[in-house]
């Protein structure tokens, strides 16, 4: 009666019941706990039914964490090689086996996916940064903004001098190590891990310790905490702060350089020259008068269809589930702003184990 009553209240369900949900009532089992993985590499597992949205399933992971709203934020499903974001609205196991017979249909998995169903992780991360305030929600700093942010500034997207990137180091520095200083020594080893890719030959190994150590003993009293958030707030002062960014080659327009750094953010899509990092242009999304993409390309038009167009095609990244996010552009016109959270190797763990690596039913 009480599933009923449940079903009566929160809608019914459109989709047949999903293998994990099969499984727990062929086991008489009454609770389902799915792991959830974050952006700062560790996960937890949450209780989820039949019934279960994903927007309650984000206010039960935002509770937990301790978060003080999870506006903004949402669950995204890992499947073969698709990252996708769960819509709020959407029954949480609706939109797993809809996935998983998607792919089914499509056989977009890779060959050895002997069964879809079994090979889906859930990753909990910030999508829209239009709303955030740096400082204003610590836990959130801690655990998602910091994380998300640090791999876009280790690529080089952002416009940054060689100042920047060693006082950003030396947070980075902290954040791993706290006050341990015998780690001084790694320094030049790792710096591929504090220092922007394209900025990484504007000193030699030791010239780069030298200045990432006085800038550490500069903020001595820090804790780690303190370091991911004024990590946080220094990059917040740059146009390009909670972008989603994409490696492009555009064939359409001549007064751009082929290729092209695009950073969707609350601004609307800025076309960035990847040699200087400079912006070159910044359309609204109220300007994106039309588009569409396929397997290998994106075309954006700008303006009036009488005077259009600024067209791009997708040259990089539909390897690693960010550009699938350029077909999303519609929603961020909505939402003011669509981020495509970059996934790091860790944060995958490898590939996909089995089912039983992320659910547990009792």
């Amino acid at each position: 009666m009480n599933r009923l009553a449940k079903t009566i209240r929160g809608g019914q369900r459109k989709y047949p019941p999903h293998l994990v949900e099969v499984e727990a009532i062929q086991n008489k089992k009454t609770s389902i706990y799915h792991k959830v993985y974050f952006p700062d590499d560790s996960d937890q597992a949450f209780e989820v039914d039949s019934s279960t949205r994903a927007k309650d399933f984000c206010q039960s992971i935002g509770t937990r964490l301790g978060l003080k709203g999870v506006e903004g934020f949402s669950l995204f499903v890992k499947i073969a090689d698709k990252v996708i974001s769960v819509p709020d609205g959407d029954f949480f196991f609706d939109f797993v086996r809809h996935l998983t017979e998607w792919l089914k249909k499509t056989k977009q998995g890779p060959k050895e996916m002997a069964n879809p169903n079994l090979t889906y992780q859930v990753f909990f991360m910030r999508k829209l940064w239009s709303t955030v305030t740096v400082g204003k929600d610590v836990a959130a700093d801690c655990i998602f903004h910091y994380h998300q942010e640090l791999p876009k500034l280790l690529r080089g997207y952002h416009k940054c001098n060689k100042e920047d990137a060693v006082q950003l180091a030396a947070l980075q520095f902290r954040v791993r190590f706290g006050e341990d200083k015998t780690q001084f020594g790694n320094i030049p080893a790792m710096l591929k891990e504090l220092v922007p890719h394209d900025l990484m030959s504007e000193m030699n190994g030791e010239d780069w310790k030298k200045n990432i150590v006085a800038a550490f003993n500069k903020s001595a009293g820090k804790n780690k905490q303190e370091a991911k958030v004024n990590f946080l707030k220094y990059i917040a002062r740059w146009p390009t702060f909670g972008s989603a960014f994409f490696e492009v080659k555009q064939s359409t327009e001549p007064k751009y350089p082929e290729q092209l750094l695009i950073a969707i953010n609350k601004n609307g899509v800025n076309l960035i020259d990847p040699a200087n990092k400079n912006i070159l242009d910044t359309f609204p999304f109220t300007k994106i008068s039309n588009w569409s993409s396929g397997g290998t390309y994106f075309h954006m038009a700008i303006g009036n269809l009488v005077r259009q167009q600024a067209a791009v095609r997708d040259h990089a990244g539909l390897q690693d589930g960010r550009s699938a996010h350029l077909v999303h552009l519609p929603h961020a016109r909505h939402h003011e702003q669509a981020e495509a959270p970059p996934l790091r190797g860790r944060q995958c763990r490898g590939r996909c184990g089995q089912l039983v690596d992320c659910v547990r039913v009792v």
